[in-house]
């Protein structure tokens, strides 16, 4: 059983992440993936995929019919191949090293569609940025920036509902592939789901911002989040 300092801590993360993720499409691993990573880096990335698996659905009960299916199919395509690396790098890559790689891989992104004045989105897009989601997301439990970045400019309910498949989907292939390499701990697993009622709270407790960021403010809300989970991550990982 996680300890109960674990469900504390890592519940309360859980559920302000889940909050940003109910509200802007992504943030649930953003926000509790450091807290756990520095406080608990043996229930790491189990525990973290486990409820980043779990929220999606809430998502999709309610806005499942935005869901961009097709411009998916390449970026699950991509996650299939950068899978495995990720599960390479859980095993070969020194902590402090993967996330500064992580978050620099995530500005440098970040910083594209800042200097693009619109980034395409297209089969080649998808599927790099699926690659580099099933990397990052297998190693870190943090896969969603490079897919949030192309579709930035949707509306709320088609990012958040595009993104929930996205991470139903890579969370379970890659808990899977983990489990198929024995890198998946069964204490990682309890530890996850003893943290999913505070990730349901969250995206309850989420409503209000959600509509208050659709009415055209979301863009700003998403880019914001995706900039601080990198910055975070590399500042953590330096000292």
């Amino acid at each position: 059983m996680p300890p109960v300092e674990f469900v504390l801590i890592g519940g309360l993360a859980a559920l302000v992440g889940a909050i940003v993720q109910g509200s802007v499409g992504l943030g649930v691993g953003l926000v509790a993936t450091p807290i756990v990573t520095m406080l608990f880096p043996s229930l790491m990335p189990g525990a973290i995929l486990v409820i980043a698996l779990a929220l999606p659905f809430a998502t999709l009960a309610q806005e499942v019919r935005h869901a961009d299916l097709r411009g998916l199919g390449w970026a699950f395509a991509g996650r299939l191949a950068g899978t495995p690396a990720g599960v390479w790098l859980v095993a070969a890559a020194p902590d402090r090293v993967l996330g500064v790689v992580i978050g620099v891989v995530v500005l440098a992104a970040l910083a594209l569609t800042t200097w693009t004045a619109d980034l395409p989105r297209n089969r080649r897009t998808l599927a790099t940025a699926g690659v580099i989601s099933g990397t990052t997301g297998t190693a870190s439990g943090i896969g969603g920036p490079p897919i949030a970045l192309l579709y930035q400019r949707e509306s709320g309910p088609r990012v958040r509902a595009t993104l929930a498949v996205f991470f139903i989907a890579g969370a379970l292939l890659s808990l899977l592939t983990l489990a198929a390499a024995g890198r998946l701990p069964a204490r990682q697993v309890v530890a996850g789901v003893e943290l999913v009622p505070f990730v349901f709270a969250g995206f309850l407790a989420a409503g209000p911002l959600r509509r208050y960021l659709d009415a055209g403010r979301l863009r700003v809300a998403l880019l914001a989040v995706v900039g601080t989970s990198a910055a975070v991550l590399i500042v953590r990982n330096l000292f």
